[in-house]
């Protein structure tokens, strides 16, 4: 005896507590909307004016920022400098020419003519960015001149604060600590009694 579709549809009604009817296929087909093309267009059209809006400021924030781009370079050079004095077990030294605002590397196995080829081929800080100093543990404050700050062959680095500024008056301080393995980047001029 097998029982109708009918009595198979209140079987499953009474099991699953579900009165209302499945769905049929015409049904499921009703109900499935796309998106015209008017919606599809809009959304498009906001998307690229919310792109358009903010692709420029982010440009400017990020990518043309002088002061921000020469910190992160600097970090980078910090940081191979760091490095390559553990791996090569050599003394390297960043050179700074802080009225000339430029730098160059120099390493404790230089003769005294790579030494002046070094520092003939430096890196230069744009226009805008300058040095306004560097603060030395047991120094104090170098300002002119140029300055040496040495990464050993052990792997540490004489403590240290670069102090740089841009042209419209925002600063940076680059703090370098012995057994600090990054650099630590604060906004303003920070003093050293700040520390």
């Amino acid at each position: 005896m097998t029982a109708s579709r009918a009595e198979k549809e209140k079987i499953r009604m009474l099991i699953t507590g579900n009165w209302n009817r499945p769905p049929s296929k015409q049904h499921i087909l009703r109900d499935i909307r796309g998106f015209t093309l008017i919606e599809l267009t809009m959304v498009i059209l906001l998307a690229g004016l919310l792109l358009s809006l903010t692709i420029p400021r982010f440009r400017d924030a990020v990518l043309s920022d002088n002061l921000k781009g020469t910190t992160r370079k600097l970090i980078v050079k910090i940081d191979e400098l760091r490095d390559a004095s553990l791996r090569n077990h050599k003394d390297y030294v960043l050179q700074f020419d802080l009225e000339a605002n430029r730098y160059w590397v120099e390493d404790s196995g230089m003769s005294e003519l790579e030494r002046a080829a070094a520092r003939e081929q430096p890196s230069t800080f744009p226009e805008d960015v300058r040095i306004l100093d560097i603060w030395f543990l047991g120094a104090g404050k170098q300002a002119t001149g140029e300055a040496s700050i040495w990464f050993y062959r052990k792997g540490y680095v004489r403590p240290s604060l670069i102090h740089l500024s841009s042209g419209d008056g925002r600063k940076f301080s680059l703090e370098l600590r012995p057994f600090m393995r990054k650099v630590k980047v604060m906004e303003g001029y920070v003093e050293i009694e700040n520390m």
